[in-house]
C-alpha cells in the first residue's frame, strides 16, 4: 500500500465580517466579554444567497489550481459539512461538477465539528488502498445559517468558510494512523436542533471540560502513531472552537517555542468542519508553516466525535 501526503490547500471566506461590537447591538453582550469567554474577535458571514456548495467550490478550486492536476485525475471528492441544505445531489457532486471532474467518486461526510479530519483519515484510506490516486477533501460550512441570533452564548461563536486539500499517492507516509471515535454518552453536548428551524445548541461547559480534559491524550497518541513527540511537531491545528480550549491543550503538551499554534478562531470563530482545513491553508499561505514540517491537526464536535492526525506541510 502507498503512502498519501497532501499536496495542495486552499480557502475561502465570504466577505463580510460581523464585529463583536456588532453582536453588540443585537443581543445583550459586549467586544470585552466575547473577547475574554472565546477569544473571538470577528467572523465572516456568508450573504443569504451564498450556498455551502458555493464556498466549497471555492476553496476546492484554489488547491486544484495551486496542485497543478487536471480536474480529470481526481478519482475521489468527499465535503465535510453539518450545515448543507441539498441532501441529493451532495455538495460533493456538486463541487465535481462545477470544477469539471467528470468521473470522481464524490459523497457528503457529516462528523460535525470533527468532519474534515474524518474525511482526510478516508481519503487517506482510499489512496493507500488504491481506489483513487488524487482526492480532494473539503471541510465547508454556513453556520450563520443554523444560528439563533437571539441567543448570546451561540451566535458570538459562529462563522462561515471552506478550506480544502488535495490528497495524492505518495512513496512515503505524509498522512499519520488516525486517531478517532466518539462517546456516545455525550453526543447531545454538540448538536443542530432542528424543532423549529434548524439552529446550533451545545453545552458550553460539558464541551470545555472534555476538550481540555481529553484532547491533550488524543493528540499525545497522535504524535505517538506518527513516530514522533510533540516537541518535534512544527505546527499544531486544533478545531478553532474557542482560544481558552486551544491555549490549553497546547499548554499541556509542553510544545517548545517556535511551535506554531493555530488560533484562526479570533478572526473567523467557530467554522465547524471548515476550521481546521481553514486555519491550515492560511498559516501555510503566510508561509508561517515550513514545507515538510509535521504538524497535528486535531478536531472535536457533534457526537461527541474526535479525529486527528499528523500530516506533513506541503
Amino acid at each position: 500500500m502507498p503512502g498519501s501526503r497532501i499536496t495542495a490547500l486552499g480557502h475561502y471566506q465570504p466577505s463580510r465580517v460581523l464585529t463583536n461590537d456588532d453582536l453588540a447591538g443585537m443581543v445583550d453582550t459586549s467586544d470585552a466579554w466575547i473577547r475574554r469567554r472565546t477569544g473571538i474577535a470577528t467572523r465572516r458571514i456568508a450573504a443569504d444567497t451564498e450556498s455551502v456548495a458555493d464556498m466549497a467550490a471555492a476553496a476546492a478550486a484554489k488547491a486544484l489550481a495551486a496542485s497543478g492536476l487536471d480536474p480529470s485525475e481526481i478519482g475521489l471528492v468527499t465535503v465535510a459539512t453539518c450545515t448543507a441544505v441539498d441532501r441529493c445531489p451532495s455538495t460533493a457532486a456538486q463541487v465535481a461538477g462545477r470544477l469539471g471532474i467528470p468521473s470522481a467518486v464524490a459523497y457528503d461526510l457529516n462528523n460535525g465539528c470533527a468532519g474534515f479530519c474524518t474525511a482526510l483519515a478516508s481519503a487517506d484510506h482510499s489512496v493507500r488502498a488504491g481506489a483513487a490516486r488524487h482526492a480532494l477533501v473539503i471541510g465547508a460550512e454556513k453556520m450563520s445559517a443554523v444560528t439563533d441570533w437571539t441567543d448570546r452564548s451561540t451566535c458570538v461563536l459562529l462563522g462561515d468558510g471552506a478550506g480544502a486539500a488535495v490528497v495524492s499517492a505518495a512513496d512515503e507516509e505524509g498522512i499519520g494512523p488516525v486517531v478517532w471515535g466518539s462517546d456516545p454518552t455525550r453526543a447531545d453536548a454538540v448538536r443542530l436542533v432542528d424543532d423549529w428551524h434548524p439552529h446550533f445548541a451545545q453545552e458550553g461547559q460539558t464541551v470545555f471540560r472534555w476538550a481540555t480534559g481529553e484532547l491533550p491524550a488524543v493528540a499525545r497518541e497522535a504524535c505517538r502513531r506518527a513516530g514522533l513527540a510533540p516537541a518535534g511537531l512544527a505546527g499544531v491545528v486544533t478545531h478553532q472552537a474557542n482560544l481558552r480550549i486551544i491555549e490549553s491543550v497546547a499548554r499541556q503538551l509542553d510544545l517548545p517555542e517556535g511551535v506554531v499554534v493555530a488560533q484562526d478562531v479570533v478572526d473567523s470563530g467557530n467554522t465547524s468542519a471548515a476550521s481546521v482545513p481553514l486555519a491550515l491553508a492560511k498559516l501555510t499561505e503566510r508561509g508561517e508553516l515550513p514545507s515538510g514540517g509535521p504538524v497535528l491537526l486535531l478536531s472535536f464536535g457533534g457526537g461527541l466525535s474526535w479525529a486527528g492526525q499528523v500530516v506533513t506541510c506541503p
